[in-house]
């Protein structure tokens, strides 16, 4: 699956609904949350005019952006952890896993 980026600014100005797309809220370390849009064959990242991932501080800060153009609801992910001090053999799933395995949640204002 190939990623591309979109600005905010440019996603409110598609006329494509915000039902053609799966949002996902993708949990990193210290509280910082980035945001894919999922089409069918790819995704798109959300990212500040510079072409830098948008980081938000919490889902309640992506609910304010998406709700206004229309999203209503997102699955929150989580990055692949694995216990490092003893070692334990971990293996990555795949985008499509974390998506099917993440947690729903509704975008309000």
């Amino acid at each position: 699956m190939s990623t591309d980026s979109i600005t905010l600014e440019a996603l409110a100005q598609q006329a494509a609904p915000a039902s053609t797309y799966l949002v996902e809220i993708h949990a990193l370390d210290n509280g910082w949350y980035v945001v894919r849009l999922h089409l069918k064959d790819h995704a798109l990242d959300l990212v500040d005019p510079a072409g830098t991932a948008l980081r938000f501080t919490g889902t309640q800060w992506v609910s304010r952006a998406l709700k206004p153009l229309g999203f209503d609801n997102a699955v929150l992910t989580h990055s692949d952890v694995h216990d490092e001090m003893i070692g334990a053999p971990t293996q990555t799933i795949s985008p499509e896993e974390r998506l099917a395995f993440g947690t729903r949640v509704s975008l309000q204002t």
